[in-house]
């Protein structure tokens, strides 16, 4: 998993409340359990008409946004089914950050374990900062993770919270099997005691 350390990108607004995870990525791109490729399909229904002609009032096919790392949203983001594709078409995408004012509990804890960084701010900073990513892509915003403040483009800048755990993770790039694998002398040391102790085993 990538590291997230510091983040300077355009952000995308996504003023709608409650986008949901089939929103993110409908049911019919779940077949796969490969990570990447789903980036094409993100926000599928809203992208594209039944044709596959892309509409180009949505927000991420209008020129300024196709490149956005940063999604500014309403409230509720990520509720519905817990697809963890939903975070996989996200960062497929190239999305690293999305800022709301509340989300959903599966999706929130799929984020981090994905490399993508969630940001709660109260509706005042969402407010500013979707005033501020609707300027297109001359308005980039900086996420500072060890820091953990959002500054917009103007240098206003608002602090946000994060779980220290899961903060350490970001900031290394640990996914569980990152974890994992931090342990991996420990587990060694273990399994060659286990061995001379229980050859049978």
């Amino acid at each position: 998993m990538d590291k997230f350390t510091t983040l300077t990108g355009v952000a995308a607004p996504m003023p709608l409340v409650n986008i949901d995870t089939d929103m993110i990525i409908p049911k019919q791109f779940l077949k796969t359990i490969q990570r990447s490729g789903l980036g094409k399909n993100l926000f599928d229904e809203m992208r594209y008409t039944q044709d596959g002609k892309e509409i180009p009032d949505f927000v991420l096919n209008q020129p300024a946004y196709r490149n956005a790392q940063i999604i500014v949203a309403g409230d509720n983001f990520g509720c519905g089914s817990s697809r963890e594709h939903a975070p996989w078409a996200l960062l497929d995408f190239g999305i690293r950050c999305v800022i709301s004012t509340s989300f959903a509990d599966i999706f929130f804890n799929n984020c981090f374990k994905n490399g993508i960084l969630p940001v709660v701010l109260p509706q005042e900073a969402v407010d500013h900062l979707m005033d501020d990513a609707r300027k297109g892509a001359n308005a980039r915003i900086t996420v500072d993770l060890e820091s953990q403040t959002v500054t917009a483009s103007d240098g206003t800048s608002f602090k946000f919270e994060v779980d220290a755990f899961k903060k350490h993770c970001l900031l290394n790039g640990l996914d569980d099997i990152g974890l994992t694998l931090e342990k991996a002398s420990a587990i060694d040391s273990f399994e060659a005691k286990n061995a001379a102790l229980r050859p049978w085993a």
